[in-house]
């Protein structure tokens, strides 16, 4: 019995690891009052920060003493999945309450800002317009935790034998290294570097140093909220669009393109099927874009071409970074391209969203082999390769399966929240372009999720957010594992 008791596994360690997640979520939400010395006048809020970051030291506290020198096994399975949903759910919840607190928002609409932030989403019921500057920080940095990654930023910091499992859990395949500190590391100065550079960038071409700080952070999160209530349309420069673009394109590439780039390796980074496919994408869809713009906007075809430009990248990297007003210059005619570039999605291993560029080139593939295969001798057999990362690698068909499997499980959670979207008396177009920004972490927006939406339409969009970052597997899995396991105890 004793001997029992010092050992921790099951949910007791779920709870345990929780709780040590707890500690670096409530340092997380205290970093925004580092701008206090520059902003002064916002020093009054900082109670606001200070409160939910006190329960999360507090909660974490208390578990770690009450569990304190027990000997940890590894996590069952899917319990990693567990974890990293109600990692996402602690940090989420205890961050919205700085929104809250201030009496900004309702608490429903403090948990959707905030879902927001985390998911690198950039939908958003703030009027930044008359927001306290700590806040507009906050919901950055937000985005920059969730686009990297809450449970990559905690691996970069705690070295455990658990790490790779919630690292993988999370979404992530992007171990750039065999170690998986040095891994998470990595990645994580890539992602600050490119920060830093933007921000420095920015500045040089005229943007205050608060917008590009929290710009910058937008853009390499592919999150995309905005300082401003004309997002980068609000400073009318074409060297900020292109800077925003450039940044916009790294956040939404696969973490290895980064690596084989510094690495000087540029044959095998431009080989790459999704660095191909996006090149593909370019040349089919910003045409579009361009046509439309000056067809029904009466626009000249170089203003069609930065305005397209910007918005075929803001949308296939799921950035939401808007430099017009989508549904003042946005043609009919157009809705249906960008939504197909906003479902598309970015890289896998980066920070956008969306299907993924690699899996629908995948599926693509698959497509044209299955059929291939109906008109040539069904004796023959074939190896399947794909190109990743300059490298022939062989695609096997439980891989092009469950490829499928996860396109097709997006597509009915997609048209599910296009459904309730309908039933809640928006239009369909109107629901479409919503549920798709919402569900492939865009942001860019109808109206629909907004202030004045009820506390449905906002559920449906905090849920699509969700599913969207962790992607349905991981959820799927840790509810039907708590479900299961309860049923179970029950029966005992």
């Amino acid at each position: 019995m004793n001997d029992q008791r010092k050992v921790l596994s099951g949910y007791p360690l779920v709870v345990y690891y929780l709780g040590l997640f707890s500690l670096l979520i409530g340092a997380m939400i205290l970093s925004p009052l580092f701008i206090l010395p520059f902003y002064p006048e916002d020093l009054s809020y900082a109670t606001y920060f200070i409160i939910p970051a006190t329960i999360a030291f507090g909660f974490g506290v208390i578990i770690l003493l009450f569990f304190k020198g027990r000997q940890k096994l590894h996590l069952e399975k899917k319990h990693d999945a567990i974890l990293v949903l109600l990692t996402w759910i602690l940090a989420i919840s205890l961050s919205a309450l700085p929104f809250y607190l201030s009496k900004q928002m309702t608490y429903t609409q403090s948990f959707f800002e905030a879902t927001s932030g985390y998911t690198t989403t950039g939908l958003t019921v703030a009027n930044v317009s008359i927001t306290p500057k700590i806040f507009l920080l906050f919901r950055s940095l937000m985005q920059f935790y969730g686009g990297v990654g809450l449970i990559l930023l905690i691996t970069s910091f705690i070295a455990d034998k658990a790490g790779m499992r919630l690292y993988n859990a999370e979404g992530h395949v992007d171990k750039l290294v065999p170690n998986l500190l040095r891994s998470a590391r990595m990645i994580l100065i890539i992602y600050i570097v490119y920060i830093v550079l933007g921000v420095i960038l920015y500045v040089i071409f005229g943007m205050p140093i608060f917008d590009a700080i929290n710009h910058s952070i937008s853009a390499v999160a592919t999150g995309g909220f905005s300082v401003k209530p004309q997002s980068i349309g609000f400073y009318n420069s074409i060297a900020i669009e292109i800077i925003t673009m450039v940044l916009m394109v790294l956040g939404g590439t696969n973490f290895f393109v980064h690596l084989l780039i510094m690495q000087r390796k540029f044959n095998l980074a431009f080989k790459h099927v999704e660095v191909k496919f996006l090149g593909l994408l370019v040349l089919i869809f910003v045409p579009l874009f361009v046509f439309s713009l000056m067809r029904f906007n009466s626009l000249s075809f170089v203003d069609s071409l930065r305005i397209g430009g910007f918005h075929f990248l803001s949308s296939i990297t799921t950035t939401g970074f808007q430099t017009v007003s989508t549904m003042q210059f946005f043609h009919s005619s157009l809705l249906f391209p960008l939504v197909i570039t906003m479902i598309i999605g970015g890289g896998i291993g980066s920070t956008a969203g969306g299907m993924k560029l690699f899996r629908v080139s995948l599926a693509l593939k698959g497509t044209y082999w299955n059929l291939n295969d109906s008109y040539s001798n069904r004796k023959y057999v074939r190896t399947r390769f794909i190109n990743k990362l300059g490298t022939k690698t062989k695609v096997d068909m439980d891989e092009i399966n469950h490829n499928y499997t996860f396109l097709f499980v997006y597509l009915f959670i997609l048209c599910m929240g296009i459904l309730i979207l309908t039933f809640a008396g928006y239009g369909f177009i109107d629901s479409v372009f919503e549920f798709t920004s919402a569900l492939g972490t865009i942001g860019l927006s109808y109206g629909v999720m907004s202030a004045n939406a009820s506390n449905l339409v906002l559920g449906v969009g905090i849920v699509g957010m969700m599913i969207a970052r962790l992607e349905s597997y991981i959820i799927i899995v840790a509810i039907t594992k708590i479900i299961i396991d309860f049923k179970h105890k029950l029966i005992k």
